[in-house]
Order: structure tokens, then sequence, then C-alpha cells
């Protein structure tokens, strides 16, 4: 890796075009192995004695005529939803209501339509014609036990739906506490926060030396296919520990590699050895070196590994969403964008999930996405979020030009469905022509 400035020449060294990288990709972080893990989706699949279609259709009966079934009549498809019907119905977001079952008719109630004559139909026919048909769908029962006509747009109103009742029987997803758990991230990502001007303390190392940095171990991250975790609490890591303590541009590469370190100590089960370390930096430091700045680098943020950081304000967001897997992959493209980006340290972890999953459904779907869900689990409104979704979308833009281009390689790849090569949003910043 080439940290350098245009005045001072270059410190820090690493293996030509990831080489060292590379191999150690075949060989893998640290002594362990890792397990195979097999996706939910794909055991699902494997589960017997499960309906496909789940959901149930009631088949109502052949008609009866005098008791006896007569099986040469037919059975209308469905029954039309008439004002006599439409009082019995309830709606829910939830279930379609079963329809009423009709109390058996007695022949003498039986109406002969036979007895109608042509003309008074079409009297009633025109009748009806002349009068506005209101667009209704029931009624419901006032205080004074009185009937009132339910409008159609009030029953489809956007409502803030329960995105965790999927999650009821799953005892891992603790939905008794989640919601209390995001109102907690939220009081406590200030802590986590870095002040947008902290570079400024530092002098020798500058803005670029940190983007160029951060890019390189997006690539490491990517070749040891390490968790989405470990990434943003390294990029983390890193610019809490360069806010509190000066560092020289020969040992920035060592403070991002002991970074990766720690976080991996914190989310992997395979965790790198010191040699691992000392090998993708082309043994640019020493065994002695990394302890030390190790043991520097956890008393100067004393030992805080557990900060809420963007992704897990990101995975909630897109829950709330009702992600897909091709939604979920550009909300994760965009946001890593950003962290090369020293300029977006000034929104906080839960705006930047928030604006990536806002900038993920414009760019697939257009506008009009953000619902009333997704403002109620993030709690920013389409508004809020306008400034910061046109600086990602500039970002996707300019994804694979320049040198900083770690990002774009690794969605360029059939494992991130080449989410690198889809379309950006061009339209949120474009300025509307004046009027």
């Amino acid at each position: 890796m080439v940290i350098s400035d245009e005045s001072k020449p270059v410190q820090v060294v690493e293996h030509s075009s990831l080489q060292g990288v590379a191999e150690m990709g075949r060989r893998k972080f640290g002594v362990e192995t890792r397990p195979n893990r097999r996706a939910l989706s794909v055991l699902n699949q494997n589960l017997g004695g499960v309906n496909p279609n789940p959901c149930v259709i009631n088949k109502r009966g052949l008609p009866e005529t005098n008791g006896v079934r007569d099986k040469n009549a037919q059975v209308p498809a469905h029954r039309p939803i008439t004002r006599k019907y439409a009082s019995q119905m309830t709606f829910s977001h939830k279930h379609w209501p079963e329809e009423s079952k009709k109390p058996k008719t007695s022949a003498n109630e039986l109406t002969v339509w036979e007895d109608i004559s042509l003309t008074d139909s079409e009297d009633q026919l025109g009748a009806a014609k002349d009068q506005p048909v209101p667009m209704f769908s029931g009624f419901e029962i006032t205080e004074n036990n009185q009937t009132k006509e339910v409008e159609m747009e009030d029953i489809f109103e956007d409502t803030v739906l329960d995105i965790d009742d999927c999650d009821s029987k799953d005892p891992l997803a603790v939905i008794e506490y989640v919601e209390d758990l995001y109102v907690y991230y939220k009081k406590m990502e200030s802590s986590c926060c870095v002040l947008p001007g902290y570079m400024a303390q530092q002098f020798d190392i500058n803005e670029k030396m940190r983007s160029i940095l951060i890019d390189w171990l997006i690539e490491v991250h990517h070749k040891f296919e390490l968790r989405d975790e470990t990434l943003f609490l390294t990029v983390n890591l890193i610019d809490r520990f360069l806010q509190k303590q000066s560092v020289v541009r020969k040992k920035l590469q060592l403070v991002g590699l002991v970074a990766l370190l720690l976080a991996c100590k914190y989310e992997e089960v395979s965790v790198p050895v010191v040699d691992d370390l000392i090998f993708i930096s082309d043994k640019a430091y020493t065994r002695n070196e990394i302890i030390e700045m190790e043991r520097l680098m956890l008393n100067t943020l004393q030992f805080n590994m557990s900060v809420p950081t963007a992704y897990v304000f990101l995975k909630r967001f897109l829950k709330a969403a009702q992600s897909d897997r091709k939604l979920e992959t550009l909300s994760f493209f965009l946001i890593e964008l950003c962290l090369v980006e020293y300029e977006m340290l000034k929104y906080p972890p839960s705006f930047m999930a928030a604006a990536a999953t806002y900038t993920a459904q414009a760019s697939l779907y257009g506008i009009g996405q953000w619902n009333k869900t997704c403002q109620h689990h993030t709690g920013y409104s389409e508004g809020q979020l306008m400034e910061c979704s046109r600086m990602m979308v500039g970002f996707h833009q300019l994804a694979g030009t320049g040198k900083l281009t770690g990002v774009h390689r690794k969605y360029n790849t059939s494992k991130f469905g080449y989410a690198a090569r889809w379309e950006p949003a061009h339209f949120l910043v474009q300025t509307p022509s004046p009027q």
C-alpha cells in the first residue's frame, strides 16, 4: 500500500497488487478452519411436510335445492360484495376475513325472478346508473350503535407495519427487547462518533492517507472473507484512535492492521495471528511493534469495543424496508463507499444507514418508497435524508474512476451480483429546471 503526500516520500510498503493478500487468501486467516455454514433458505427448502402454499382457500360446496345438492348447477367463482354482505366483513392488515355462512333459506322465502317484469328491471337499472356509486368497503359501528360507511382510502391508508411479527417464534430475534435495544443504540451512537475535523490535529497524515488505508483494508477484508461487522468496527477503531493519538505516516498502516486484528478478536470465530499481519504488510513491522500498538490502542480507547456501527442500524432498516437480496447488496455497496470518504464522518451511523437504504431504494425502484414504516424505525424523514443521499449518488457515479477503486472491484464480482454495475439514481442529483 502506498500512503504518500505530494511533498513527502513514501514510507509504507505492501505486496504489489495485493499478491500477499491473494496468497494468504488460499491458506485463510489464523490457524483454525472455518466451518461450512448452510444458509437457512437452503435448509428451509429441504424441510419435509411443509405446505408450499400456506394460504388456505375455503371452497364452497355445491348449491342445494330442497336439501339436495344439485351437481349440474354452476358455482360462482366468488360472491359479489354488496351492501348486504359488506356489513359482515372486517378488514385487517394481516388476514382477509372468511365469508360468513348464510342460513338455509326456506322455500317460502325464495324470490321468483321470473315474476319481475323486464320493464321494471330496466327502470331499476336506469335509476341506479343516474346515481353516483360511492367507493365503500363496509360499515363500522359508532359509539351510538349506528352504522357508518367506511371509505376505501381510509382502510388502505399507509400504516406502520410490525416488522418483528414474522420472528415471533424465533427466540434469537428477542422481539420483546429489540425496540429497546435500538433506542439504546441511538443514545449510544454519539459516544462512538468522532469529530469531523479531527484530522487537523494530525501533523504528519491527512484525509487522503486515511482514504488510501481504508480502501486497502476493504480489499484485505474481502480477500480473507471476514464478516461485515468486522469491517465497520475496524474503521470505527481507526478513527477513534486517530482522534486521540498523533501518528506518523510510517505507522499509519500499522494502526490499520492492529485495528483489523482487534475487530477480528471481537467479531470473528477464526482470528488472524500476528504472523498473518506481518506477511500481508510485507514484513514492514515486527511482532513487537504490532503487540505494542495493540496495547497502545486498547488503552487509548479504554477497551471500549462495544459500539453501534452503521452495520447494526443498516440491518434493522433493511428489515423495515422489506428488502430483498438486491436492495441489501446495493445498500452495503453505497455505505462502504462512504467509509472511504472522510467528509462522511459528519453523519452519525444511524443516519448513514438510513440514507444508504433510501438511496438504494431510489436507484432500484424510483422515488416514493420511503413509507411510514421506514420513517418510524429509522427516525428520519425523506427530506432529512436527501442531502446525504445525493452525496452517495455522487460517490456511486465515480466509484469506478480514480485510484481508490477497492469497493468497486469488490462489488463488481458475481458474489455480490455485480452491484457496482447498477445504475445510480441520477435523478436525485439533477437540478430541477426553473419554471
